[in-house]
C-alpha cells in the first residue's frame, strides 16, 4: 500500500520478508500436499530466528504510523484500572488470604492477614469486605507469603503456576515458568521465616496437592510431549533425588491431575481423555498408601468427583463422593456413592438429567450442596438444603450474564462466594447467606473515569446456520453511537454508524466445550466508545447450549464451528446492524484457526481478522505425533493419522491447506487485512504454524496486507506482565482502527 494512500490507513512499508521455498513433499493415505515453508519450524535454523525478526520490523514499521494511537488508546487503557487494588479476601481457618496490585508493578503480590485482625478492622467499619479494604491499600496485620515482582526480576518473562498453602498454613509451595515454555520450577516456603526450602522440583505441571501431614506433598510431570502424565510424592526438606514415583499414566490420549476434596478428607488424582474419565482416592492422613480406583474408565465415560463428609445425612461415617457424569445423561448427572465402596454398582442419583439443562459441577458444604448449570447457553447456580431439598436459584438481573463459583475453600461455612458479570456490568464479587438467601456485593470492580454502565447495552441475537441450527451471539454496543435496526431516530445526532451500520469486532472460539460466555471487560470501553459494537459467536464446538452443542462441532461435524461463525457475521450484516467493510473477526489458538477457516470461507465478509497463535497448520500438526499434545488432540479433531476419513475432513477446513489465490470464477482472492501474532516458546501452538500461514497468504496474492508479530520471549498467553499486555491490546485495537480507517477517530467526551 502505497504511502499516499487516500484511505487514511497508516502508511506501509515498501514489502514484507520473502523466506525462501525450500519444498518439503508430506503423503498421507496416497495424498501428496507440498509445503514450501516447512523449514520454518525448526529455530534451530539461524535463517528461522532471522525470519522471525525480520517480520516483527516489517510489523513495527507497518504500524508506525499508530504509535501515537498506541500510546493514547495504552493511556486510556490504564487510566480506567485500579491499579493499587486487591481482591475481596478469603477466609481459610485461621487466616484470610488474597491477592493485591500496585501501581507500576507487573505482577501479583499474595498475602495473608490473621483472621481475628481482620474481623476487628471490620467491626470498625473501616473494611468494605470483612478481611479488607476491598480497593487498594495494604490490609492490617499483613503477611506477604509471595510477591512475583520480586520473583520475575531478571527475566523476560514470567508466570506463576502453582500456588498452595498448607492445611496447617505454616508453609507455601510454589511454582514459576520463566521462558513460556509451561515447565515449573516447584520451591517451598516457610511462612513463619520466609526462608525457602534448599531443594526445587524441575519439570513440573499444574497441580499440586498437600497431604494433611503437612509436610508430603504430591506434584505433577509432564512428558516430552507436554503431556501431564506422573504423579510424584515429595517430602518438604527432603533430596528430589528420593521422590516417589506414585502414578504414571501409560496412555498417551489421557493426561493425569491431582487436587484436594472440598472437605478435605480426600485427595484425587484424575485420569481424562477428551472422552473418558478414571478418579483414584487417597485418604489425605495417609500419604504413603495406595490410591484406589473410584470407577474404571470405560471409553466415552466421564465423570468428575468431589467428598461429602455426609454431616448433615447422619454423621462422618457415613461420607460419601459425589460424582458428575455422562454415564446415561448426555448432559450430565449428579450420582453419589459412599466413599467406603465407590464402584458403580453402588452409585445413587441424587440429580437426574434434564432436557436443556447442562450440569457443570457441584460444590459440597455442610449443610447446602451448591449446582452449577447452563441453561439457555447461560451460567446457573442454584443452592440445595441437604435436610430439606429446597431448591434456590441465586438471582441474576441481567441476559446475557455470567455467574460463577468464587473461593469457597471452607467446607463448614455457611456462605457462598459466588462471582457475577454481563457485557455492561463489571466483574462482581457476592456473598450468598445459605440459610437466608441474602446476597451481599462485597467488591465489584472499579472502572476509573466517567464510565456509566447505562450508557452501553448488551442484547442475545440468534443466527440463522446453514442447517437451520439458530446460533446464540452475545452484543454489548452504546446505543447513542450505534445506529441500532429499526429503533426510531437512529440517524440522529451523536451517532456514528451511518446507514451502513456501525463498526463491529465478532469474536469467536468454538473448541473443546469452551463457553465463551459474556464478560465485562474494562479495555474494551476503547472501542465501545469509538462507537464499536462487540459480539460473541456462541458457535458449536463450545460449550454454551450443552453437550450436543460440542458434538456438533467436533470431528467430521468441525465445519460447523466455521459456517456457524460466517452465519453471525452474515446475520449482523443482513440485520443492518454492521457491513463487510466495518466487520472486524478475532480469534485466538483453536479460535485461531477457526479465523484462519472463516478467511477461506468468506473473505469478502471481513475487513479485518486477528488471530492470536492461530492453529492454522492444523491437519500437518495433528498428523505429527512426536509434536507436544499431538496424540491427546485425537480425541477433540480426529485421528488422521489412521482414518482417511477425518484426514480428508481436517484438510477440507486447514487454513495453510486451503489458501486461495483465485475464486471459482478465477479473479484474484483479496483476504482481509490480517494480524498474526506467535510466541516462539509456545508449547501448544507452534511459532511456525502464523509463520507459514502468513508467508503463503503473501505468495497467494501480493495484495493481502497481513502482518506477523512474534513474541521472542513468550508462549501461548503472550506477554506475561499486565503492563506489557495492555500495551499488547492497544496494539491490537490500534490494528483494528487503522484496518478500518478510524485512527483519527476520538471517544467522545
Amino acid at each position: 500500500m502505497p504511502d499516499n494512500d487516500p484511505s487514511g490507513h497508516a502508511p506501509r512499508p515498501a514489502g514484507p520478508p520473502v523466506p525462501e521455498r525450500r519444498p518439503v513433499e508430506l503423503v498421507a493415505h496416497g495424498d501428496i500436499r507440498i509445503d514450501d515453508w516447512y523449514w520454518l519450524r525448526d529455530k534451530e535454523d539461524p535463517a528461522v530466528i532471522a525470519h522471525l525478526v525480520a517480520e516483527n520490523a516489517y510489523t513495527e514499521a507497518a504500524m508506525s504510523g499508530t504509535v501515537g494511537l498506541q500510546a493514547a488508546l495504552f493511556d486510556e487503557i490504564v487510566a480506567r484500572i485500579e491499579e493499587t487494588d486487591l481482591s475481596v479476601p478469603v477466609r481459610k481457618g485461621p487466616w484470610f488470604y488474597y491477592g493485591r496490585t500496585v501501581e507500576g508493578s507487573n505482577y501479583g503480590i499474595h498475602g495473608r492477614r490473621p483472621a481475628a485482625v481482620a474481623v476487628a478492622v471490620a467491626e470498625q467499619g473501616a473494611a468494605t469486605a470483612v478481611g479488607g479494604d476491598a480497593h487498594g491499600g495494604v490490609p492490617e496485620g499483613e503477611q506477604v507469603i509471595l510477591d512475583e515482582n520480586l520473583l520475575a526480576e531478571g527475566h523476560d518473562y514470567f508466570a506463576l503456576g502453582n500456588l498452595s498453602v498448607s492445611p496447617d498454613h505454616a508453609w507455601l509451595v510454589y511454582s514459576t515458568d520463566t521462558t513460556g515454555g509451561e515447565r515449573y520450577t516447584m520451591r517451598f516456603r516457610e511462612l513463619s521465616t520466609g526462608l525457602e526450602s534448599p531443594e526445587s522440583l524441575e519439570d513440573t505441571s499444574y497441580g499440586v496437592a498437600w497431604a494433611n501431614d503437612n509436610a508430603t506433598v504430591f506434584f505433577v510431570r509432564v512428558d516430552e510431549a507436554m503431556r501431564p502424565y506422573q504423579l510424584w510424592r515429595h517430602r518438604v526438606g527432603t533430596d528430589p533425588s528420593n521422590d516417589v514415583l506414585v502414578l504414571e499414566e501409560p496412555d498417551d490420549r489421557f493426561y493425569l491431575g491431582v487436587g484436594r476434596t472440598k472437605d478435605d478428607r480426600f485427595i484425587l488424582c484424575g485420569l481424562d481423555s477428551k472422552v473418558t474419565s478414571e478418579f483414584q482416592a487417597l485418604s489425605a492422613d495417609d500419604p504413603r498408601g495406595e490410591f484406589t480406583v473410584i470407577e474404571p474408565r470405560r471409553h466415552g465415560i466421564e465423570y468428575s468427583v468431589d467428598h461429602d463428609r455426609g454431616d448433615a445425612q447422619g454423621g462422618s461415617d457415613d461420607g460419601r463422593f459425589l460424582i458428575v457424569t455422562n454415564d446415561g445423561a448426555e448432559d450430565f448427572r449428579l450420582m453419589e456413592a459412599p466413599d467406603r465402596a465407590p464402584d458403580r454398582a453402588q452409585w445413587r442419583e441424587v440429580i437426574p438429567a434434564r432436557p436443556g439443562v447442562r450440569l457443570d459441577a457441584v460444590d459440597p458444604f455442610a449443610d447446602h450442596l451448591v449446582v452449577y448449570e447452563r441453561e439457555g447457553g447461560e451460567t446457573r447456580i442454584r443452592v440445595i438444603h441437604a435436610s430439606t431439598g429446597a431448591s434456590t436459584p441465586v438471582s441474576q438481573p441481567e441476559s446475557p450474564s455470567t455467574v460463577w463459583g468464587g473461593a469457597n475453600p471452607e467446607y463448614d461455612s455457611t456462605t457462598l462466594r459466588y462471582g457475577y458479570t454481563s457485557l455492561t456490568t463489571p466483574r462482581s464479587v457476592y456473598d450468598l447467606d445459605l440459610d437466608t438467601g441474602e446476597a451481599v456485593l462485597r467488591k465489584r470492580q472499579p472502572v476509573l473515569g466517567d464510565f456509566d454502565p447505562v450508557r452501553y447495552r448488551t442484547e442475545r441475537r440468534w443466527a440463522a446456520a446453514e442447517d437451520g441450527t439458530q446460533v446464540p451471539i452475545s452484543l454489548v454496543y452504546r446505543p447513542d453511537l450505534v445506529p441500532v435496526p429499526g429503533a426510531a431516530g437512529q440517524e440522529g445526532a451523536g451517532r456514528r454508524g451511518g446507514s451502513d451500520g456501525a463498526p463491529c469486532l465478532l469474536y469467536g472460539y468454538g473448541s473443546y466445550e469452551a463457553s465463551m460466555d459474556p464478560t465485562f471487560s474494562s479495555l474494551r470501553l476503547s472501542l465501545l466508545d469509538r462507537g464499536f459494537i462487540y459480539a460473541i459467536a456462541h458457535v458449536r464446538g463450545g460449550g454454551e447450549m450443552g453437550r450436543r452443542w460440542y458434538e456438533d462441532g467436533k470431528f467430521a461435524a468441525k465445519p460447523n464451528t466455521f459456517t456457524d461463525f460466517v452465519a453471525c457475521a452474515r446475520s449482523l450484516v443482513t440485520g443492518g446492524w454492521t457491513s463487510p467493510d466495518r466487520l472486524v473477526a478475532r480469534g485466538g489458538s483453536a479460535g485461531g484457526l477457526l479465523m484462519g477457516a472463516v478467511a477461506n470461507l468468506a473473505p469478502e465478509l471481513f475487513r479485518a481478522i486477528v488471530a492470536e497463535v492461530p492453529f492454522v497448520d492444523c491437519l500437518t500438526t495433528i498428523l505429527d505425533e512426536t509434536l507436544p499434545l499431538t496424540v491427546l488432540e485425537w480425541e477433540e479433531w480426529g485421528n488422521p493419522v489412521d482414518d482417511p476419513g477425518i484426514y480428508s475432513v481436517i484438510k477440507s477446513y486447514s487454513p495453510y491447506d486451503n489458501v486461495r489465490s483465485v475464486d471459482e470464477a478465477g479473479a484474484p482472492v483479496r483476504y482481509p487485512d490480517i494480524l498474526a501474532t506467535a510466541g516462539l516458546s509456545d508449547p501448544r501452538v507452534g511459532f511456525w504454524e502464523p509463520a507459514k500461514w502468513v508467508a503463503k497468504l503473501r505468495a497467494a496474492n501480493p495484495e493481502n496486507n497481513v502482518l506477523l508479530k512474534t513474541e521472542l520471549g513468550a508462549g501461548h498467553g503472550g506477554p506475561s506482565g499486565r503492563y506489557d499486555a495492555w500495551r499488547d491490546e492497544a496494539f491490537v485495537y490500534a490494528f483494528i482502527l487503522d484496518a478500518l480507517g478510524l485512527t483519527d477517530q476520538a471517544p467522545p467526551p
